[in-house]
Protein backbone atom coordinates (compact mmCIF):
# COMPACT_ATOMS: atom_id res chain seq x y z
CA UNK A 1 0.00 0.00 0.00
CA UNK A 2 0.86 3.84 -0.99
CA UNK A 3 2.51 5.60 2.13
CA UNK A 4 2.90 9.10 0.38
CA UNK A 5 0.42 9.58 -2.21
CA UNK A 6 -2.16 9.12 0.53
CA UNK A 7 -0.86 12.67 2.09
CA UNK A 8 -0.06 14.03 -0.96
CA UNK A 9 -3.73 13.83 -1.73
CA UNK A 10 -4.94 14.88 1.57
CA UNK A 11 -2.83 17.84 1.23
CA UNK A 12 -4.32 18.75 -2.74
CA UNK A 13 -0.80 18.11 -4.11
CA UNK A 14 -2.79 15.42 -6.96
CA UNK A 15 -6.13 17.46 -7.21
CA UNK A 16 -5.36 18.20 -10.87
CA UNK A 17 -3.10 14.84 -11.65
CA UNK A 18 -4.69 11.95 -13.42
CA UNK A 19 -3.33 8.78 -13.57
CA UNK A 20 -3.73 6.00 -16.43
CA UNK A 21 -3.15 2.49 -15.66
CA UNK A 22 -3.34 -0.38 -18.79
CA UNK A 23 -3.34 -4.03 -17.80
CA UNK A 24 -2.46 -6.73 -21.06
CA UNK A 25 -3.75 -9.75 -19.78
CA UNK A 26 -6.43 -8.87 -17.50
CA UNK A 27 -8.58 -11.42 -16.16
CA UNK A 28 -9.34 -11.32 -12.70
CA UNK A 29 -8.52 -14.70 -10.52
CA UNK A 30 -8.00 -13.74 -7.35
CA UNK A 31 -8.51 -10.13 -5.65
CA UNK A 32 -4.59 -9.50 -6.00
CA UNK A 33 -6.22 -8.86 -9.56
CA UNK A 34 -8.21 -6.08 -8.78
CA UNK A 35 -6.61 -2.84 -8.78
CA UNK A 36 -8.61 -0.76 -6.35
CA UNK A 37 -6.96 -3.52 -3.62
CA UNK A 38 -3.23 -2.83 -4.83
CA UNK A 39 -3.22 0.88 -3.78
CA UNK A 40 -4.14 2.23 -7.15
CA UNK A 41 -7.72 3.21 -6.06
CA UNK A 42 -5.78 6.21 -3.74
CA UNK A 43 -5.86 8.13 -6.78
CA UNK A 44 -9.68 7.55 -7.10
CA UNK A 45 -11.54 9.57 -9.43
CA UNK A 46 -8.73 10.89 -11.18
CA UNK A 47 -8.08 7.31 -12.43
CA UNK A 48 -8.72 5.26 -15.72
CA UNK A 49 -8.07 1.55 -15.77
CA UNK A 50 -7.86 0.14 -18.95
CA UNK A 51 -7.60 -4.12 -19.12
CA UNK A 52 -7.55 -6.10 -22.13
CA UNK A 53 -7.92 -9.89 -22.66
CA UNK A 54 -9.03 -12.11 -25.73
CA UNK A 55 -11.59 -14.12 -23.57
CA UNK A 56 -14.60 -11.59 -23.81
CA UNK A 57 -16.59 -13.57 -21.57
CA UNK A 58 -13.87 -12.53 -19.11
CA UNK A 59 -14.10 -9.50 -19.72
CA UNK A 60 -17.52 -8.75 -19.78
CA UNK A 61 -17.86 -10.36 -16.15
CA UNK A 62 -14.59 -8.15 -14.87
CA UNK A 63 -17.26 -5.30 -16.08
CA UNK A 64 -20.51 -6.49 -15.04
CA UNK A 65 -18.78 -6.74 -11.90
CA UNK A 66 -17.82 -3.31 -11.79
CA UNK A 67 -20.97 -1.63 -12.39
CA UNK A 68 -22.12 -3.53 -9.75
CA UNK A 69 -19.77 -2.36 -7.07
CA UNK A 70 -20.45 1.45 -8.07
CA UNK A 71 -16.83 2.63 -8.47
CA UNK A 72 -15.57 5.98 -8.40
CA UNK A 73 -13.12 5.27 -11.27
CA UNK A 74 -13.04 4.76 -14.88
CA UNK A 75 -12.15 1.12 -16.06
CA UNK A 76 -13.13 -1.21 -18.46
CA UNK A 77 -11.95 -4.42 -19.65
CA UNK A 78 -11.54 -4.82 -23.16
CA UNK A 79 -11.95 -8.03 -25.44
CA UNK A 80 -8.85 -6.99 -27.83
CA UNK A 81 -5.30 -9.52 -28.02
CA UNK A 82 -2.57 -6.87 -28.46
CA UNK A 83 -0.01 -8.28 -29.98
CA UNK A 84 2.86 -6.43 -32.41
CA UNK A 85 1.22 -5.92 -35.57
CA UNK A 86 -2.53 -5.72 -36.11
CA UNK A 87 -4.26 -8.82 -38.45
CA UNK A 88 -4.59 -12.24 -37.28
CA UNK A 89 -2.65 -14.64 -35.06
CA UNK A 90 -3.64 -18.04 -34.01
CA UNK A 91 -4.43 -18.20 -29.97
CA UNK A 92 -3.57 -21.79 -28.36
CA UNK A 93 -6.24 -22.26 -25.81
CA UNK A 94 -4.59 -24.11 -22.69
CA UNK A 95 -6.31 -26.57 -20.67
CA UNK A 96 -6.13 -23.35 -17.78
CA UNK A 97 -7.54 -20.69 -19.69
CA UNK A 98 -5.43 -18.12 -17.91
CA UNK A 99 -2.32 -19.88 -19.27
CA UNK A 100 -3.14 -19.37 -23.24
CA UNK A 101 -0.79 -17.81 -25.46
CA UNK A 102 -0.05 -16.77 -28.99
CA UNK A 103 2.52 -19.36 -28.96
CA UNK A 104 1.80 -22.72 -28.38
CA UNK A 105 2.87 -24.35 -24.94
CA UNK A 106 6.24 -26.07 -25.17
CA UNK A 107 4.61 -29.60 -23.90
CA UNK A 108 7.74 -32.14 -24.00
CA UNK A 109 9.35 -29.38 -21.62
CA UNK A 110 6.35 -28.76 -19.71
CA UNK A 111 5.69 -32.53 -18.69
CA UNK A 112 9.30 -32.50 -16.82
CA UNK A 113 7.71 -30.46 -14.01
CA UNK A 114 4.86 -31.19 -11.76
CA UNK A 115 2.12 -29.44 -11.86
CA UNK A 116 2.02 -27.97 -15.20
CA UNK A 117 1.07 -29.85 -18.29
CA UNK A 118 -2.09 -29.93 -16.41
CA UNK A 119 -2.78 -26.18 -16.56
CA UNK A 120 -0.44 -25.46 -20.04
CA UNK A 121 -1.13 -28.14 -22.37
CA UNK A 122 -2.99 -27.35 -25.21
CA UNK A 123 -6.95 -27.42 -25.08
CA UNK A 124 -7.65 -25.98 -28.49
CA UNK A 125 -6.34 -22.91 -30.84
CA UNK A 126 -8.34 -20.37 -33.02
CA UNK A 127 -7.29 -17.15 -34.92
CA UNK A 128 -7.73 -13.95 -33.54
CA UNK A 129 -8.07 -10.50 -34.59
CA UNK A 130 -5.13 -8.57 -33.10
CA UNK A 131 -3.83 -4.82 -32.52
CA UNK A 132 -1.48 -3.26 -30.58
CA UNK A 133 -1.14 -0.72 -28.02
CA UNK A 134 -0.16 2.70 -29.73
CA UNK A 135 -2.93 1.77 -32.51
CA UNK A 136 -5.55 1.30 -29.19
CA UNK A 137 -4.19 4.52 -27.48
CA UNK A 138 -4.39 6.49 -31.30
CA UNK A 139 -7.75 5.65 -31.96
CA UNK A 140 -9.35 6.35 -28.00
CA UNK A 141 -7.33 9.51 -28.00
CA UNK A 142 -5.04 8.26 -25.12
CA UNK A 143 -1.80 10.57 -24.60
CA UNK A 144 -0.32 9.32 -21.38
CA UNK A 145 -0.33 5.47 -19.36
CA UNK A 146 1.88 6.11 -16.63
CA UNK A 147 1.95 2.45 -15.57
CA UNK A 148 1.57 -0.72 -17.54
CA UNK A 149 1.47 -4.28 -16.31
CA UNK A 150 1.78 -7.19 -19.24
CA UNK A 151 1.24 -11.18 -18.43
CA UNK A 152 0.48 -12.53 -21.59
CA UNK A 153 2.14 -15.71 -21.43
CA UNK A 154 5.66 -15.20 -23.36
CA UNK A 155 4.21 -12.96 -26.01
CA UNK A 156 4.60 -9.78 -23.83
CA UNK A 157 7.74 -8.64 -25.81
CA UNK A 158 5.70 -8.13 -28.58
CA UNK A 159 2.92 -6.70 -26.76
CA UNK A 160 6.10 -4.01 -26.15
CA UNK A 161 7.30 -4.02 -29.43
CA UNK A 162 3.28 -2.98 -30.40
CA UNK A 163 3.40 0.09 -27.51
CA UNK A 164 6.96 1.55 -28.87
CA UNK A 165 5.41 5.40 -29.10
CA UNK A 166 3.87 4.53 -25.84
CA UNK A 167 7.10 3.66 -23.93
CA UNK A 168 9.27 6.50 -25.66
CA UNK A 169 6.33 9.20 -24.36
CA UNK A 170 4.78 8.33 -21.49
CA UNK A 171 4.98 5.13 -19.20
CA UNK A 172 7.12 5.61 -16.42
CA UNK A 173 6.66 1.62 -15.00
CA UNK A 174 6.22 -1.96 -15.99
CA UNK A 175 5.35 -4.86 -14.36
CA UNK A 176 5.89 -7.98 -17.07
CA UNK A 177 6.15 -11.55 -16.45
CA UNK A 178 9.54 -12.75 -18.14
CA UNK A 179 10.37 -16.71 -18.80
CA UNK A 180 13.74 -18.30 -17.92
CA UNK A 181 12.84 -21.37 -20.05
CA UNK A 182 10.61 -21.97 -23.03
CA UNK A 183 7.03 -22.73 -21.64
CA UNK A 184 6.00 -22.04 -25.27
CA UNK A 185 7.32 -22.64 -28.53
CA UNK A 186 9.70 -20.18 -29.70
CA UNK A 187 8.96 -17.39 -27.30
CA UNK A 188 11.01 -14.34 -26.19
CA UNK A 189 12.75 -15.07 -22.89
CA UNK A 190 13.94 -12.57 -19.91
CA UNK A 191 17.12 -11.74 -21.34
CA UNK A 192 15.41 -10.88 -24.52
CA UNK A 193 12.54 -8.50 -22.50
CA UNK A 194 15.86 -7.10 -20.55
CA UNK A 195 17.62 -5.66 -23.06
CA UNK A 196 14.24 -4.75 -25.03
CA UNK A 197 13.65 -2.27 -22.19
CA UNK A 198 17.35 -1.23 -21.02
CA UNK A 199 17.35 0.01 -25.07
CA UNK A 200 14.21 2.26 -23.71
CA UNK A 201 15.87 3.65 -20.88
CA UNK A 202 13.70 1.35 -18.01
CA UNK A 203 16.02 -0.05 -15.62
CA UNK A 204 14.94 -3.11 -13.62
CA UNK A 205 14.16 -2.47 -9.93
CA UNK A 206 12.99 -6.26 -8.90
CA UNK A 207 11.37 -10.05 -9.72
CA UNK A 208 9.38 -11.80 -8.15
CA UNK A 209 10.65 -15.12 -9.39
CA UNK A 210 8.18 -18.70 -9.92
CA UNK A 211 10.26 -22.16 -9.43
CA UNK A 212 8.98 -25.67 -10.18
CA UNK A 213 10.61 -28.83 -9.10
CA UNK A 214 10.36 -31.34 -11.37
CA UNK A 215 9.83 -34.37 -8.44
CA UNK A 216 8.02 -34.07 -5.19
CA UNK A 217 10.71 -35.42 -2.62
CA UNK A 218 10.26 -35.84 0.64
CA UNK A 219 13.37 -34.22 1.75
CA UNK A 220 14.21 -31.00 -0.07
CA UNK A 221 17.18 -29.48 -1.14
CA UNK A 222 18.83 -26.99 1.43
CA UNK A 223 20.73 -25.12 -1.07
CA UNK A 224 17.44 -25.09 -3.73
CA UNK A 225 14.82 -25.87 -2.08
CA UNK A 226 12.05 -24.96 -5.02
CA UNK A 227 13.19 -26.57 -8.33
CA UNK A 228 13.99 -24.41 -11.53
CA UNK A 229 13.59 -21.20 -11.76
CA UNK A 230 10.95 -20.83 -14.89
CA UNK A 231 9.77 -17.51 -14.90
CA UNK A 232 9.08 -14.45 -12.84
CA UNK A 233 7.05 -10.99 -12.54
CA UNK A 234 9.77 -8.19 -13.41
CA UNK A 235 9.63 -4.42 -12.37
CA UNK A 236 11.40 -1.96 -14.73
CA UNK A 237 11.03 1.92 -13.90
CA UNK A 238 12.19 5.34 -15.34
CA UNK A 239 15.03 6.32 -13.45
CA UNK A 240 14.83 9.63 -14.45
CA UNK A 241 17.38 10.83 -11.97
CA UNK A 242 19.74 9.23 -14.09
CA UNK A 243 21.76 10.50 -16.54
CA UNK A 244 20.56 9.05 -19.44
CA UNK A 245 17.40 11.82 -19.30
CA UNK A 246 17.35 15.28 -20.13
CA UNK A 247 16.38 18.08 -17.92
CA UNK A 248 13.12 18.57 -20.18
CA UNK A 249 12.06 14.91 -19.71
CA UNK A 250 12.46 15.12 -16.02
CA UNK A 251 9.80 17.86 -15.90
CA UNK A 252 8.52 18.64 -12.09
CA UNK A 253 5.39 17.06 -13.38
CA UNK A 254 6.90 13.98 -14.33
CA UNK A 255 9.28 13.51 -11.64
CA UNK A 256 5.62 13.96 -9.47
CA UNK A 257 4.22 11.25 -11.14
CA UNK A 258 6.79 8.83 -10.88
CA UNK A 259 7.22 9.16 -7.43
CA UNK A 260 3.65 8.27 -6.91
CA UNK A 261 3.65 5.40 -9.28
CA UNK A 262 6.87 4.55 -7.38
CA UNK A 263 4.87 4.48 -4.35
CA UNK A 264 2.24 2.06 -5.09
CA UNK A 265 4.55 -0.06 -6.38
CA UNK A 266 6.11 0.03 -3.14
CA UNK A 267 9.63 1.63 -4.06
CA UNK A 268 9.28 3.71 -0.91
CA UNK A 269 12.89 4.41 -1.23
CA UNK A 270 13.09 5.83 -4.38
CA UNK A 271 9.54 7.81 -4.45
CA UNK A 272 11.00 9.49 -1.49
CA UNK A 273 14.28 9.86 -3.27
CA UNK A 274 12.10 11.97 -6.08
CA UNK A 275 9.92 13.93 -3.99
CA UNK A 276 13.19 15.13 -2.29
CA UNK A 277 14.72 16.01 -5.51
CA UNK A 278 11.27 17.66 -6.16
CA UNK A 279 11.76 19.49 -3.06
CA UNK A 280 15.11 20.68 -3.40
CA UNK A 281 15.05 21.85 -6.84
CA UNK A 282 11.76 23.09 -7.24
CA UNK A 283 10.65 23.81 -3.90
CA UNK A 284 10.13 27.54 -4.25
CA UNK A 285 6.68 26.50 -6.32
CA UNK A 286 4.26 25.04 -3.60
CA UNK A 287 3.32 22.68 -5.41
CA UNK A 288 6.47 20.72 -6.05
CA UNK A 289 7.41 21.35 -1.79
CA UNK A 290 7.52 18.07 0.46
CA UNK A 291 9.30 18.77 2.84
CA UNK A 292 6.71 17.90 5.47
CA UNK A 293 7.90 14.10 4.20
CA UNK A 294 11.19 14.26 5.88
CA UNK A 295 9.79 13.17 8.90
CA UNK A 296 9.51 9.37 7.67
CA UNK A 297 13.44 9.07 6.92
CA UNK A 298 15.34 6.99 9.30
CA UNK A 299 18.77 8.37 9.89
Amino acid sequence: MPIFAKKLKDEGYLDNLHFTVMNVGSRKLTIQDDYSNQGWGVFAPNLSIYGFDADEDACNQANEELQQRGINWQEKHIPLGLSDSIGEKELYVTKAPMCSSLYPPNEGYLARFQGLPELVNLDFSIGIETTTLDAFCQEENIEEIDFLQIDVQGADLDVLKGAINALNKTVSAIQIEVEFSDLYVNQPLFSDVDIFLRNQKFSLFDIFLAHRPRYILKEKSQKHPYGQLLWGDAFYVRDLLSENFTQEMRSPLKLLKLACVADVLGFYDYALELLIYLTNNYGDNPQYNFDFLRDLITV
